[in-house]
């Protein structure tokens, strides 16, 4: 029963593949050190997030 209702969940929805996570190291301004940025953005943003 259990696979069943995790196998319906996947088919109708297609929002959770329309995100991906990103990190991008960044250096802080206060101290010095690396600070990692991680954010969910959309497929399309992906480059633009990097930029």
């Amino acid at each position: 029963m259990a696979k069943k209702a995790v196998a319906t969940l996947h088919e109708g929805s297609s929002d959770g593949r329309a995100y991906t996570k990103v990190i991008k190291m960044v250096k802080s301004q206060k101290t010095g050190a690396y600070i990692f940025d991680e954010r969910m953005v959309r497929n399309e943003d992906v480059q633009a997030f990097f930029k």
